[in-house]
């Protein structure tokens, strides 16, 4: 019989070997469980078949997940507001963040639609029929509420009139409403209120129609200083595309006061692509264009009706407030005698008559000054009176582009500030016969505008003529840099002109000539007409360097 001694060790024993065997088994894992998936990200941004990344975390770091998207057990989708996963667009790849419990994932546009805004969220499985869901955020195509993508490279402006009213009239404005999509280095601009009309003399009444914008209040455009106006040219029959762009960067190699800022553009008009647009800054009166003193109606004596005035020549003769000077070339002209001026600034309703008579002074006594014995004298004759450096420049802006428009005269604007002299500039309307022998044949051995307005006067001015040489000669290792600035306009526009001229065809503009293309290249490929520019561009250096 066991002693209850020998009983008490054999008890001990086994509560100890109960104990080690309990210690030596492994604790029972508990599944984690997910309770909350977060996105850092409120917006994508999908370009066709392109991809955005989404980054998310889930709270429990620990929690593991099959997110594989191509495996049939994965266990992340997406779903819209309606539950349903959307179709533009898809999860096409997921990976683990460098921090435990985070992901990002790959959001791929499926070429499936250009316009698209969708709200959806995350959903991880927790179970067979579980799903935790993430917060809502947006995806929306590059082209989500344009109703039309171009894709060319440079910025799409977005024009609708009310009720998509037709645009027939370059007095009257129809509201609109403005949205750019920028591109290219360039940024857009959200829904603007504004007024839109015609433009242009000749030129509106060609098949593709140029514009001017005026905004409901002051916008900066593509980095240029914020105003209510922008001009939207149409450039139809200059197959290059780009004279008026390559004429502003010359303009803007001088020390003219102002050039206008231009930007090329895609023109999207009532949900229809118009083509390859300019979009410049007008000719205005304002602290950031055409910097002259703003004039009062009662400006109208002593130092105060001296400034600021713009004027225009043209010989459309198309101001309200106009009048020939008989003084200087009348150019091609041949029905009248004189040069046509015209007053911009102040506006007619504002312009006093005090104001109109000391203006048109002004420019009877400096052409007086000019063409009268002492002209070339410092304080008698034309320097009393002009801005000289300006009028140097001007005329180099316009010979080295071959502009014959100096003495035709038109778009040829002067100014004057308070107490100040006649002030040459600001260069516009560079697209009708720049660069081209068809309208200045001339051109290929001599000077376009030698005999332009004043200039024929000027030129006789020994003193005059070498300011221009060495202001010429001053400028020319700039200009020489203009073929390459070319180079660069043509890669730009490339996209944009082979859609341009699928819509129209410039040599139309034989139309509104007499049966006679203006430019010469309307009939040449886009690269052919580019070669050409930059040739008689070329050219035009080495001619006007001989004839200086």
């Amino acid at each position: 019989m066991r002693s209850r001694f020998s009983m008490a060790l054999t008890l001990v024993a086994a509560l100890f070997v109960a104990a080690a065997c309990h210690r030596d088994e492994p604790e029972p894992q508990k599944t984690p469980r997910l309770v909350s998936v977060a996105v850092s990200e409120t917006a994508l941004e999908l370009m066709a078949k392109g991809s955005a990344e989404l980054h998310f975390r889930v709270a429990e770091a620990d929690y593991a997940f099959n997110y594989t998207v191509d495996s049939p057990e994965c266990r992340v989708r997406l779903s819209g507001k309606d539950g349903k996963v959307p179709s533009e667009f898809r999860i096409s790849r997921i990976v683990p963040g460098a921090e435990k419990g985070s992901y990002t994932a790959t959001l791929t546009d499926l070429g499936l639609s250009e316009d698209y805004t969708r709200e959806v969220r995350l959903m991880i499985a927790d179970g067979p029929d579980s799903f935790i869901p993430s917060g809502f955020f947006t995806v929306r195509s590059e082209g989500a509420g344009y109703g039309i993508l171009v894709k060319t490279g440079l910025p799409t402006v977005y024009v609708d009139t009310q009720n998509g009213q037709a645009i027939n009239s370059k007095t009257t404005y129809v509201p609109a409403t403005l949205r750019i999509k920028g591109e290219g280095g360039f940024e857009g601009l959200g829904d603007v209120a504004c007024e839109i009309r015609g433009r242009g003399n000749t030129t509106w009444y060609w098949p593709k129609k140029p514009y001017l914008l005026k905004l409901e209040e002051k916008q900066p455009v593509f980095g240029m200083y914020r105003h209510k106006r922008w001009i939207l040219l149409a450039n139809f029959m200059d197959r290059t595309l780009m004279r008026n762009l390559v004429s502003m960067k010359v303009s803007s190699l001088t020390s003219l006061a102002w050039t206008p800022g231009c930007v090329p553009v895609e023109l999207v008009l009532n949900g229809v692509h118009k083509g390859s647009y300019l979009l410049i800054e007008q000719v205005r009166v304002d602290n950031h264009r055409v910097d002259v003193t703003e004039m009062k109606p009662t400006d109208n004596d002593g130092n105060n009706v001296t400034g600021g005035y713009l004027l225009e020549l043209d010989f459309h003769f198309d101001n309200e407030v106009q009048w020939i000077d008989p003084h200087g070339e009348n150019g091609q002209m041949a029905n009248r005698k004189g040069i046509p001026f015209g007053v911009k600034y102040p506006d007619p309703d504002d312009l006093t008559s005090q104001q109109q008579a000391y203006i048109k002074k002004y420019v009877y006594d400096t052409a007086e000054a000019l063409y009268g014995e002492n002209f070339r004298d410092p304080e008698k004759g034309y320097a009393a009176w002009l801005d000289v450096d300006s009028f140097v420049d001007y005329w180099i802006v316009f010979e080295v582009m071959g502009n014959h428009e100096l003495g035709n005269p038109g778009s040829v604007f002067m100014h004057k500030d308070r107490g100040g002299k006649l002030v040459a500039g600001p260069c516009w309307d560079f697209d009708w016969g720049v660069l081209s022998y068809n309208t200045s044949p001339h051109a290929k051995t001599g000077l376009v505008n030698g005999r332009a307005i004043w200039y024929a006067r000027l030129f006789q001015d020994p003193a005059f003529k070498a300011k221009v040489k060495a202001r010429f000669q001053e400028l020319l290792p700039e200009l020489q840099k203009i073929p390459a600035y070319m180079d660069e306009c043509e890669k730009l526009l490339t996209e944009s002109a082979r859609l341009n001229f699928l819509m129209w065809n410039p040599a139309d503009d034989a139309s509104q000539n007499g049966g006679w293309i203006i430019n010469g290249d309307e009939n040449m490929t886009f690269h052919n007409a580019v070669a050409r520019l930059r040739n008689n561009y070329n050219e035009r250096l080495e001619v006007i360097s001989r004839n200086l």
